[in-house]
C-alpha cells in the first residue's frame, strides 16, 4: 500500500471510530487533508513554523517520497515568495490563505533555481498566505489539487477553516 493510501485509510478509520460530523475532518500535526472532490486526499507533513525552519525547507534533500510533504506556517497572513536555492528535487509549491482554501500552486519548481515563486497569481486580490505546502513537483496534479480546494490542519484558525478539523 502506498504511504498516500496508508495516511487516508488510518485517517478513515479514525473517522469512522470518531463519529466525526459532516463538513469536518480529524486532524493530526503531521498530516493535512484536502478535499479533492468527493474524496479526501492525505499528505504527511514535516511542519516549518519558525524562522529557522522556514529559511531550511527542503534544502539539500536528494528525495521527496509521494505522499509527503513540508507545511510552512506562518503566524500570521502574509505575501510570501519562494526560491529553489539548494533544492535538489523538483517541487510543487501549494499556498493557501488563512481559511486553508488554495489560492494558488506553482507546479514543478525548478532545482537550483533562485528566481523568486510569488506565492499569488498576478492581480490576485488578497495575496497573503498562512500556509505553504511543498509538495514533490508533480504532486499537486497526481493528488487533484487546484484553486478553491479546502485543507484541513489542526493549525489553521479553525472559526475560520474551509474545512475546520472535528
Amino acid at each position: 500500500m502506498s504511504p498516500n493510501r496508508a495516511a487516508l485509510a488510518a485517517l478513515l478509520l479514525w473517522l469512522g471510530a470518531s463519529g466525526a460530523s459532516a463538513g469536518s475532518l480529524a486532524c493530526s500535526p503531521d498530516s493535512v487533508v484536502f478535499q479533492a472532490g468527493g474524496d479526501p486526499v492525505a499528505v504527511r507533513v514535516e511542519v516549518a513554523d519558525d524562522e529557522a525552519e522556514r529559511a531550511r525547507g527542503l534544502m539539500f534533500r536528494r528525495k521527496l517520497d509521494p505522499g509527503t510533504g513540508m507545511l510552512f506556517i506562518y503566524d500570521s497572513p502574509r505575501p510570501v515568495s519562494f526560491w529553489m536555492r539548494n533544492t535538489f528535487v523538483p517541487l510543487d509549491l501549494v499556498f493557501l490563505d488563512r481559511t486553508g482554501t488554495i489560492r494558488h500552486i506553482h507546479r514543478n519548481a525548478v532545482p537550483l533555481d533562485e528566481t523568486p515563486i510569488p506565492g499569488a497569481a498576478p492581480g490576485d486580490p488578497r495575496p497573503e498566505r498562512q500556509m505553504i505546502l511543498e509538495i514533490g513537483g508533480g504532486e499537486a496534479d497526481r493528488l487533484g489539487l487546484s484553486v478553491g480546494q479546502p485543507m484541513a490542519h489542526p493549525r489553521l484558525p479553525q472559526d475560520l477553516a474551509a474545512l475546520p478539523c472535528g
